[in-house]
């Protein structure tokens, strides 16, 4: 296998970020990584101008790891909403520094934001869903439709049991909102794989992860969740769990 098992980081506060790499899931790890590489390839073969969304969670810094070890032919970008926690910009530059790489940064036009801001508040998006929506779209959607344009496919890391908007999530499907082919080599992951794979391949991950933030969003709608609560209830916890999305990855 491509990269070695070494020194892992001290022992997490969070213990879901320090599974015990028992030989069984050292073994699933392993085997679900070769099948993610091989859908990658498969990917770029079939898609030359391809791209990965790298939101740089754990999934998404899984996916970051494979391709740049691997030297896969796919460009990484990643969406900077002007709200991000510090860990996060923090984990950016580890990046670039771990892979000697510079994911391409996408950014809201700002006088929409500007605008929002004037009109609505700071703060507005905890009002209403539609603010928060509103929100979302000028800081993720639209520049993420500046990234996917040109492109025939795109990458996302997100896991089918992530969230009840997320089941039956297939490892391809037609992305009809952006009109392109879309790829998820990791939806059939568990949480625990996800994390095997970071200890086992020494991948960087947000220090946020550690004190018990699953989903890491925009700093001010994203919290820490309590042991056992759903993994995405540090997501706009103020919202209907069934509706839950950012716009991203919403089915038209």
């Amino acid at each position: 296998m491509s990269g070695a098992v070494s020194m892992l980081k001290p022992a997490a506060k969070n213990p879901a970020t320090s599974p015990e790499l028992i030989d069984a899931l050292v073994s699933s790890v392993q085997a679900k990584r070769a099948q993610a590489l091989e859908l990658l390839k498969a990917a770029v073969a079939e898609f030359p101008a391809i791209t990965f969304a790298n939101s740089y969670g754990a999934e998404d810094m899984v996916l970051t790891d494979l391709i740049a070890k691997e030297q896969l032919p796919i460009e990484i970008f990643s969406l900077d909403t002007g709200r991000l926690p510090a860990e996060t910009y923090t984990l950016m530059a580890d990046v670039e520094n771990t892979y000697t790489i510079k994911p391409m940064v996408f950014f809201p036009r700002h006088e929409a934001v500007e605008n929002y801001v004037r009109t609505q508040g700071i703060n507005a998006f905890y009002e209403s869903i539609e603010l928060r929506k509103a929100c979302c779209h000028m800081r993720k959607v639209e520049p993420l439709q500046r990234a996917l344009s040109g492109k025939q496919a795109w990458i996302t890391g997100m896991r089918a049991e992530q969230a009840t908007t997320r089941s039956n999530l297939p490892t391809r499907e037609y992305d009809a909102g952006n009109k392109l082919e879309k790829f998820n080599p990791l939806s059939d992951w568990t949480e625990k794989e996800v994390w095997a794979y970071i200890r086992m391949y020494s991948v960087p991950y947000n220090d946020l992860h550690d004190q018990f933030y699953p989903s890491i969003g925009c700093a001010p709608c994203t919290r820490a969740v309590a042991m056992g609560e759903d993994i995405r209830a540090g997501r706009w916890w103020w919202e209907d769990p069934t509706n839950k999305e950012c716009g991203l990855h919403v089915k038209k």
